[in-house]
């Protein structure tokens, strides 16, 4: 039986900890809403963040102190954030994604097959979120843009404005309403042609079971970075 703890008392949180209550391999340590430092941590096989970057510190040290897996799923994080994550990397298993659904990573791998022909069609993205998401773009949304274009080597156009105006670049156009969990829809147009490529989320419960899918593979890893292409096709062992 493997122990998780829970960082974020929110609404991502509680759906992750309905999953774990409802699985027959896991437990829960326990769920802290802020972490000052690694002492306010519960004991426990593996941690899975899904908070603010302010909490991002005392979970690092944790990994790094006792060698506890991390699965992140915290947005909005600066360059001194990501340099404490490859820290705790060399520590512990870490698997970090911007979305944890496998729905999600099957589309992150199209998008990465359609680097090779991406100059044949002008590209545009959009992205939907309920109203009370602060971050435009989605970090979803870059995740996509990232397996498109992983140099940026088009340029992008985030909302409508110089839509069309800059030949090549693609354009990113972020709605934020309602109840919506997530929409993400990348349109390929060509000649006469449109490919389109969309995932929809119907509820948080995805994006919980695919974190406790990627908390399942961490306890198995040696340390190190992965993602959830490394935890559904098994590129890292």
């Amino acid at each position: 039986m493997l122990s998780v703890c829970i960082i974020g008392n929110g609404r991502m949180g509680h759906t992750v900890a309905d999953e774990i209550a409802a699985s027959d391999d896991l437990t829960l340590a326990g769920m802290v809403e802020m972490a000052n430092c690694e002492a306010d941590l519960p004991e426990a096989d593996i941690i899975i963040d899904f908070s603010h970057p302010n909490n991002i510190r005392a979970v690092c040290e944790r990994a790094v102190k006792c060698g506890t897996a991390l699965v992140l799923g915290t947005t909005g994080l600066g360059e001194e954030h990501q340099q404490m994550i490859n820290e705790a990397a060399k520590a512990a298993p870490v698997v970090q994604s911007a979305n944890f659904s496998t729905g999600v990573a099957i589309v992150e791998r199209l998008l990465q097959e359609m680097r090779t022909v991406s100059h044949l069609f002008d590209i545009e993205m959009t992205e939907a979120h309920h109203r009370y998401k602060k971050d435009a773009p989605s970090g979803t949304a870059k995740l996509l843009l990232n397996a498109i274009d992983p140099n940026n080597e088009r340029g992008r156009v985030y909302g409508r404005e110089g839509i069309g105006e800059r030949k090549g670049e693609i354009g990113v156009h972020a709605i934020r309403g309602g109840t919506v969990a997530g929409d993400h829809t990348v349109l390929f147009l060509g000649e006469d042609e449109t490919i389109e490529i969309k995932h929809s989320a119907a509820s948080r419960r995805i994006f919980a079971a695919g974190a406790l899918t990627a908390a399942r593979f961490a306890a198995t890893q040696q340390p190190g970075r992965y993602n959830m292409q490394d935890v559904l096709w098994g590129e890292k062992k």
